[in-house]
């Protein structure tokens, strides 16, 4: 008899560039700084929906089609993304994938990002820009667990592969990413330090 594995869940991680990387982290910076400053609709919009934090997901996410830096960024993850569409063996011929959303987030000491997907997306990611020491990292679920009913729970020491959550570290200068539908979430920052990084979707359609 023998076991086989089907319907497999990719996430994909690798450093956003290769040495020297830093000195364009910290234009990012600076701009995500610069705009957590001046959008005065983000910081309304965060104010009911992301509280303690900042996220321009609701007033600027296009950051891409605004500011040079940024659609550097898309240039530089446009090759990651095809790597990873690759691996899931996605057939783009007759249409590519694009970036149709780009936003920036920040997360100071105590506040979330509870458990959510991306919907009308195909891929989705974040590259981390300040990714201070003991701050979280991005914590997956398990597609299949509402289905799991009578399962008893797995072993403590179970594979990665096997568990029904998955938490990817966080670096700065990193990025990660996965099918939209894939559930995600960011628990409370427990560090003094904003947590800040830039989410982005892809679309086939």
């Amino acid at each position: 008899m023998s076991v086989q594995t089907f319907f497999p869940t990719r996430i994909y991680a690798a450093p956003l560039q290769r040495q020297p990387w830093k000195p364009f982290n910290d234009r990012l910076l600076r701009e995500c700084l610069q705009l957590a400053e001046d959008d005065g609709a983000g910081q309304r919009w965060s104010a009911k929906s992301y509280p303690g934090g900042y996220t321009s997901y609701g007033s600027v996410s296009r950051m891409q089609q605004l500011s040079p830096t940024f659609a550097k960024l898309e240039k530089l993850l446009n090759r990651h993304v095809a790597k990873y569409a690759a691996a899931l063996e996605f057939d783009l011929t007759n249409r590519p994938l694009v970036m149709t959303d780009c936003w920036v987030n920040i997360m100071p000491q105590h506040v979330t990002h509870s458990l959510h997907l991306h919907p009308l997306s195909t891929i989705s990611g974040t590259y981390y820009v300040q990714v201070p020491r003991g701050s979280p990292g991005l914590k997956f679920e398990d597609p299949r667990l509402e289905r799991f009913m009578a399962a008893p729970p797995r072993k403590a020491d179970c594979a990665p592969e096997s568990r029904s959550w998955v938490t990817m570290p966080a670096a700065a200068g990193s990025l990660l990413l996965f099918e939209s539908w894939l559930r995600h979430e960011v628990i409370a920052n427990p560090v003094a330090r904003d947590r800040i990084s830039i989410s982005f979707n892809y679309s086939w359609f």
